[in-house]
């Protein structure tokens, strides 16, 4: 089976390619369309909701954003469908001025999933920049039958098996990465819990203290609060190793769980339709505004460890990604259905 280990680490590379990405766009800012543009507010589109990951992200750039251009920077939610609908309003924008934060699954394989998408990630989106990267952290209730509170991932691992499809995960939505990653880390672990997809992470984390879930993979900002605020239990990070961003947790490597190494990320994209020029000139823009310290330093209190591409960096990764994400979709035959 095809590993997500070659899909979580192909950043360092675009990461170097992106100090070129200012310089080069230097020329295009000089024309008269990219020098005239904006000429109205610019909408940012997130297809999840307020107080999620991607909605902190596109909040943290909107204000500086909106400084650089000398026009309002909007955030507008837009959700469902694992952040489509969000991707969709984005891909069908002609108005020049709208942009999306977008997660793995929006760029890449949101159409081998469900045919039916409204958009085609290859074909209506323009990549712009790859901004974070991030392991998640499988997280359970504080309290579970048959496992303890004191229980370490091993004796957690060894319950989930014993219960089989008793015990559900959920997710962001079909084909996110908590998604897709889950069903590999059951074909890793031996476990096999059941789907349910809610609107967005912190649903989520709400339904796994009211005990509707017993196991989710949460980004590491959500993961961390609630666990500091003992209202859930962290098992392990995804990455092969310990990670910065979930101080003091265990990878899950460490409790057994071999082949197995798991990120998510986040991006902007641009409508095809934007001209290649506004496209360039915020693209230089957005990453003059990742490499901000205090942009970095909320980035990474909110989970994500700061990149930065080109757009090119990024249209690599997700066509690297969707054809390994496509390998796994077929060989666990995920659907939408």
């Amino acid at each position: 089976m095809t590993s997500i280990h070659q899909i979580a680490h192909r950043t360092v590379l675009a990461a170097s390619a992106a100090l070129v990405a200012t310089a080069a766009t230097t020329s295009v800012f000089a024309s008269p369309l990219a020098d005239t543009w904006p000429t109205k507010a610019v909408r940012i589109v997130v297809g999840f909701p307020g107080g999620s990951s991607p909605d902190l992200t596109a909040r943290t750039f909107s204000e500086p954003l909106s400084k650089i251009l000398g026009q309002p920077v909007i955030v507008e939610n837009k959700v469902g469908a694992g952040g489509n609908i969000g991707a969709a309003e984005v891909a069908r924008a002609t108005d020049h001025h709208t942009i999306g934060l977008m997660i793995n699954g929006n760029m890449t394989i949101a159409k081998i999933l469900n045919p039916a998408t409204a958009y085609d990630p290859l074909k209506d989106l323009a990549p712009l920049t790859l901004i974070g990267v991030s392991p998640l952290v499988l997280t359970a209730p504080l309290a579970q039958p048959g496992v303890a509170k004191d229980a370490d991932a091993k004796t957690f691992f060894a319950a989930a098996k014993q219960a089989g499809d008793k015990w559900s995960y959920g997710t962001p939505g079909v084909g996110t990465i908590g998604h897709l990653g889950t069903e590999l880390l059951k074909t890793r672990s031996g476990i096999a819990p059941v789907h349910v997809p809610y609107s967005g992470y912190p649903q989520v984390a709400t339904a796994m203290m009211g005990g509707q879930l017993q196991m989710a993979l949460l980004p590491p900002a959500l993961a961390m609060a609630q666990a500091q605020a003992g209202k859930l239990r962290l098992i392990g990070v995804t990455s092969s190793g310990r990670s910065a961003l979930a101080p003091g947790v265990p990878s899950l490597a460490e409790a057994g769980v071999t082949n197995f190494d798991l990120q998510i990320w986040n991006a902007f994209a641009a409508p095809y339709a934007m001209p290649e020029a506004i496209r360039t000139k915020l693209a230089g823009i957005l990453v003059e505004i990742a490499r901000m310290p205090e942009v970095r330093q909320k980035l990474f209190q909110q989970g994500w460890q700061t990149v930065g591409t080109s757009p090119e960096g990024l249209a690599n990764r997700v066509k690297k990604d969707t054809e390994e994400l496509s390998k796994l979709i077929k060989e666990q035959k995920i659907s939408n259905q």
